[in-house]
């Protein structure tokens, strides 16, 4: 009895003791409450040993982290603010009122201290590409200060370029006035509807190729017999110092490739970069495929040799992968044929170019989005071919101008926005050439008018070097002082160097506007802004990110035109690092890259984005970074729903631009 009486007081005990228990903890939440959102509001967002800034509120000051002695060893006192807005000078990675004149400035804040750099060069730290760098940024910066001092300037012309070089309503070339000319005819003002080129050639017997492009060779097979030659209209006048962009190429093989069989093949190609090809392999093109002004894309060459009837490509191909051979009659033979005599015919219709060969219809090839017809202004014609003479007719009389000009449309509503009063977001670094005017203007127009640009939530800059030649810097700086969207980094451009660009950006976006992400992308490259935001939202607020399409596990390339030395890259694979196109860092990454390169202790490497994944992997090591990988940033072209498009010409961007605005879900404008 007394025993079931202790224990019913000892329950009671432990039910009050919980209520007890249940009451403090309601009221740590309650204080919990009030606490968490003081903090937001105060704006220490940050923590002991966290580097991140906070950006949740604009009105008060962020909270300061206390670096090492070493540290603050190496910064500079505070300098009074300068009177020269365009003044490369030093300052906090904060904006401030002190920092306000700069805010407008065309030219990088970025540092190159020579003095320093000299000092460490003498004991010989630094490697080529950095005594390059070096170079280039001495003579830019002198040159950008002759620029701005009036001491370069251009002599008046006295002739209009309508009247330095005329447009021929006809050219003929015997086949050695085409030899002389490198085999290019040059078409000063390109073509216009219904234009025509006949080319009268023989194609060269077949050699034998021991590694040949065309066709796959496996190890102790026989050398394979090739044949073939590319006629290609290109766009000769598009940009100085790049290779010309491919408006048609052309390339019959005669002797075939890995198909086995003799095919006509038809592409463009734009900065190095080929498009989906359009092949004739000997059947006619489907009944319900488009047609091009009526004609089919591909005629038919190949017929079964029993029943007379066209045979499936779907049987051919079982027939090759069983190892079965059909023996193939022709009933008409394939349109070129080696030491045999043509006569082709290529002309511009409503839709597109149509080949013609010995007077019968060969191919139709639909123009491709990015081109239009006064862009082709050169026929080349290379290969195992013998061109006896070529005629081009019914050509525009008319010179359409490919100065600057043309593609500057100096109106009010394309210039940039004034910089915001707060931290924002995003800031979006565009990798421009001097002479991309095209491209610049066509960024303008597209979607750098996303209204979250307009509105100056998201704030976009070109970042150009300065340019070999001096027209071109006069028409960029006249460029930069009315739009106000340029930031010039003074060094001589070089490819090699386009990393000191990537570096500009960084101090831009951490410097100038203080956004909580940075973004790089090039001028072929269009940008969804909105859902390149929602990407970055995706890695959990306060951590360091690399967001992007990335390449993990690389190898350089030791041979060939991209060939990597081993002085350039030691080791036998690159770090993970994403696609030059477009990618994303969160600031406190960009922070410590303008830091280590102000210190001259950053490493350059001439492939842009290798170089960012190295730094990354850098700061990686003292502080843990987020990798987010995805496809949608596009390295080569477009894909549907895409966060980015690159190797888009400018009338591709004004294509995905307007898609963009007509439609829900973004589609690409690969095809016409």
């Amino acid at each position: 009895m007394k025993r079931g009486k202790f224990d019913s007081m000892v329950s009671l005990n432990r039910i009050r003791l919980l209520q007890i228990l249940m009451g403090l903890v309601f009221l740590y939440l309650l204080l919990m409450s009030f606490e968490i959102p003081l903090v937001y509001r105060t704006g220490y967002e940050s923590v002991p040993g966290d580097e991140t800034f906070g950006f949740t509120s604009d009105a008060l000051p962020r909270s300061f982290l206390l670096e090492s002695e070493e540290e603050m060893a190496d910064k500079d006192a505070p300098r009074r603010p300068s009177d020269d807005p365009f003044k490369i000078s030093y300052g906090s990675p904060h904006r401030t009122p002190e920092r306000r004149m700069r805010e407008f400035s065309k030219v990088s804040g970025l540092v190159f201290d020579e003095a320093t750099f000299d000092r460490n060069a003498s004991k010989g730290e630094f490697s080529e590409l950095q005594k390059a760098a070096k170079h280039a940024w001495v003579v830019g910066t002198k040159l950008w200060e002759d620029l701005e001092s009036g001491k370069i300037e251009l002599k008046p012309e006295t002739k209009t370029e309508n009247e330095s070089e005329s447009c021929p309503h006809s050219i003929t070339l015997s086949g050695s006035e085409f030899e002389t000319q490198n085999r290019i005819m040059v078409l000063p003002c390109g073509l216009t509807l219904w234009s025509h080129i006949t080319v009268v050639g023989t194609p060269r017997w077949a050699h034998s190729e021991q590694d040949p492009k065309i066709s796959i060779l496996r190890e102790g097979d026989d050398p394979v017999m090739v044949s073939q030659f590319m006629m290609e209209l290109q766009g000769l006048k598009t940009v100085d110092g790049e290779d010309p962009p491919r408006i048609l190429h052309f390339n019959p093989r005669l002797k075939g490739d890995w198909s086995g069989k003799p095919v006509i093949e038809q592409n463009t190609c734009y900065r190095m970069q080929w498009s989906t090809a359009l092949r004739c392999e000997g059947w006619k093109s489907r009944a319900d495929e488009e047609t091009v002004d009526g004609q089919v894309k591909c005629e038919k060459w190949i017929r079964d040799d029993n029943s007379r009837s066209e045979e499936s490509k779907v049987i051919w191909w079982l027939n090759r992968l069983i190892g079965r051979t059909k023996k193939v009659a022709i009933d008409w033979p394939f349109p070129f044929a080696e030491g045999r005599l043509f006569v082709l015919t290529v002309s511009a219709g409503l839709e597109g170019y149509h080949i013609n060969v010995d007077g019968r219809h060969v191919t139709s090839f639909p123009y491709r989005t990015g081109f239009v017809l006064e862009d082709a202004t050169g026929l080349s014609v290379n290969g195992d071919i013998d061109v006896h003479s070529i005629f081009a007719a019914s050509l525009p009389t008319a010179h359409p101008s490919f100065a600057p000009k043309k593609h500057m449309e100096m109106l009010a509503q394309w210039k940039a926005p004034p910089l915001p009063e707060k931290n924002m977001e995003l800031f979006i670094g565009i990798l421009s050439a001097g002479n991309h005017f095209a491209e610049r203007m066509a960024v303008r127009k597209s979607w750098m008018q996303h209204k979250l640009i307009r509105s100056s939530l998201v704030v976009a800059r070109f970042f150009v070097a300065m340019h070999g030649r001096k027209e071109v810097n006069i028409e960029l700086k006249k460029e930069a002082e009315y739009f106000g969207d340029i930031v010039m980094v003074p060094y001589m451009d070089n490819y090699d160097l386009v990393v000191l660009k990537t570096i500009a950006i960084c101090e831009y976006g951490v410097r100038t506007v203080a956004a909580k992400y940075i973004m790089k992308c090039d001028d072929d490259t269009f940008v969804r802004v909105d859902a390149v935001i929602d990407e970055a939202h995706k890695v959990r607020a306060g951590r360091s990110l690399y967001v992007g399409n990335m390449n993990y596990h690389h190898k350089p390339l030791r041979y060939g035109k991209w060939a990597v030395t081993y002085e350039e890259w030691p080791e036998e694979d690159y770090p993970a690092y994403a696609n030059g196109p477009g990618y994303i860092l969160s600031s406190d990454i960009a922070e410590y890259i303008v830091s280590e390169f102000e210190k001259h202790k950053l490493r350059l490497f001439k492939m842009e984005d290798v170089s960012m994944g190295m730094w990354v992997e850098q700061f990686n090591s003292s502080k843990p970074v987020e990798f987010l990988h995805s496809l949608r940033f596009c390295q080569f072209g477009c894909i549907e729903d895409y966060l980015t498009a690159h190797y888009q010409s400018p009338r591709q961007m004004m294509c995905l631009w307007e898609k963009l605005m007509q439609q829900t879900k973004p589609q690409c404008c690969n095809m016409r």
